[in-house]
């Protein structure tokens, strides 16, 4: 089976487009400043994405150690077996970088944020009323973004969900075309057993006439018996196998 007809390569590719777009977004996500609500948005969409691609890569390992149980009956070798684990290997390693740096920065953002939230809580004398105005003002302006971040995100993820569905029956169908194939073989297989069970047939009721002529005839007679049944053996070797 080439390469654009395997299950396995179909989904390798879509997974690599995810993790090239992973990637972009995290880099996107590195020049941010932090605490800030766009920051805060491309957070948890890294994180979510992260999760997604994790679940399909391991799905992929599955099917790898599905084949590894008959490589023959799948139509490959150990060598593509390993081909195939050291890019779900590397695609694990990937993924699990970006989240780990996220995961990391995010908490040392929530550090930050506590010990800026403890120190507002202490008496300032000096503030004035208009100033927690303005900090009220921008909460709300906050909750409204993150709102709308949050519903894009959502949608995006429905998406991806949409995405894999569709990534699934495609496969479906692929198994579906490799099953079909099989079975014309198979069947192919089962003809030609019975074309060479019949024509083993026909030569051994040959073999026993000549046998029971041999007896009968002379010697002379013997000869032409034995040349006759020659050419007419390889006539019959002719239609049988040449035709």
């Amino acid at each position: 089976m080439s390469k654009a007809q395997d299950p396995f390569y179909i989904v390798k590719e879509e997974n690599q487009e995810s993790i090239d777009k992973l990637q972009s977004s995290f880099h996107q996500w590195e020049r941010i400043l932090p605490d800030t609500g766009e920051q805060v948005h491309l957070t948890k969409e890294l994180l979510a994405n992260c999760e997604s691609i994790e679940w399909k890569v391991d799905e992929l390992n599955k099917t790898i150690d599905v084949a590894a149980r008959d490589p023959s009956w799948y139509g490959i070798d150990d060598r593509e077996l390993e081909s195939r684990r050291r890019w779900t290997t590397t695609a694990r390693t990937q993924v699990g970088d970006v989240k780990k740096s996220v995961v990391a920065r995010k908490e040392n953002g929530n550090s930050t944020s506590a010990m800026r939230r403890e120190l507002m809580k202490l008496p300032i004398s000096h503030q004035s009323d208009r100033s927690y105005q303005y900090s009220a003002e921008d909460n709300d302006d906050f909750i409204a973004s993150e709102s709308d971040r949050q519903m894009l995100l959502i949608k995006q993820q429905d998406e991806e969900l949409d995405e894999l569905s569709a990534s699934v029956e495609r496969i479906g169908g692929v198994g579906l075309t490799i099953h079909e194939e099989l079975l014309a073989q198979e069947k192919i297989i089962d003809d030609l057993g019975s074309e060479i069970d019949s024509t083993t047939n026909r030569l051994d009721f040959v073999q026993k006439k000549v046998a029971m002529v041999m007896k009968k005839a002379s010697a002379k007679g013997q000869i032409m018996m034995i040349l006759f049944l020659l050419v007419l053996f390889i006539i019959l070797f002719i239609l049988v196998f040449l035709t």
